[in-house]
């Protein structure tokens, strides 16, 4: 009666596996806790974890922690893990669209210079051009504001061993901006965006928006910014920003062609 095995019935059973399942990009999973559900778009990392942003049906984009069954697939927990990069089958491509330099080790820095307005201008164009400056040897600056520009270029002392480039924010006809640039000398190259600040030259669908709210003039762009997106912060939405940044196909086409010639012109022989 009891068949050929009298003790098959008492065997503990197993604990059920949670499948570790690739964060492919446009993969739809549920966030276990929220119950928020969206696409996986994006990974960021911090101290404290590796992060997937998850975007839903309205364009609203957050973050979650990659913690082991935090994610439902057709309601079934899953963990999810960050893909491995492709093989490449030709060149490597760095995240301006050059021919990564493989083994590199990074040359003495030129006597020219980038100068950039501030931390944020710096950390986006290390993000997009990083392995190219270095490959170079071009030293990029922030000058935290270009009010004092034409002093600054004057102690630098640039000549034709020692170009100076300079990215401005809001370099548009009429601005403040333009008259400050204006007769810095043969050996200066000043290029700019027509956008209020960097981010601006983001492009908007890269942060999970359709478009960059409009702050009126007078308030604080970033802090106008942050307060309509629900970012927080500056500094929150800055981390947001960069995050969002992988390659030259999330940078609208004037910042790009800007920092092109100022690298060109840096790194032109003497």
């Amino acid at each position: 009666m009891y068949g050929s095995d009298v003790l098959a019935g008492t065997a503990k059973r197993r604990r059920p596996q949670i499948p570790v399942i690739d964060a492919e990009r446009d993969l739809v999973v549920e966030d276990s806790e929220s119950g928020f559900c969206g696409a996986v778009v994006g990974f960021d990392r911090s101290y404290d974890g590796e992060f997937v942003k998850l975007e839903d049906r309205r364009g609203t984009v957050r973050l979650f922690a990659m913690t082991p069954a935090a994610f439902l697939i057709d309601g079934k927990p899953v963990t999810l893990r960050k893909p491995k990069p492709a093989a490449q089958s030709g060149p490597a491509i760095t995240a301006s669209g050059s021919r990564r330099v493989e083994g590199l080790r990074a040359r003495t820095a030129r006597a020219g210079r980038i100068w950039v307005e501030g931390i944020h201008d710096a950390a986006l164009v290390e993000r997009i051009w990083g392995h190219d400056l270095r490959v170079e040897g071009i030293v990029v600056e922030p000058l935290h504001g270009i009010d004092d520009l034409p002093a600054l270029v004057r102690e630098f002392g640039p000549h034709p061993g020692a170009r100076l480039g300079v990215l401005v924010d809001h370099l548009v006809e009429g601005s403040k901006e333009s008259r400050i640039v204006a007769g810095l000398g043969p050996h200066v190259l000043v290029t700019g965006h027509p956008y209020v600040d960097i981010w601006q030259a983001v492009k908007p669908a890269a942060v999970g928006i359709r478009e960059w709210p409009t702050v009126p003039r007078g308030e604080d762009w970033k802090t106008g910014i942050c307060e309509r997106l629900g970012w927080g912060e500056p500094a929150d939405g800055f981390r947001r920003v960069l995050a969002a940044v992988s390659s030259y196909r999330d940078i609208e086409p004037a910042l790009l062609g800007a920092v092109e010639r100022l690298v060109d012109f840096v790194t032109e022989p003497a």
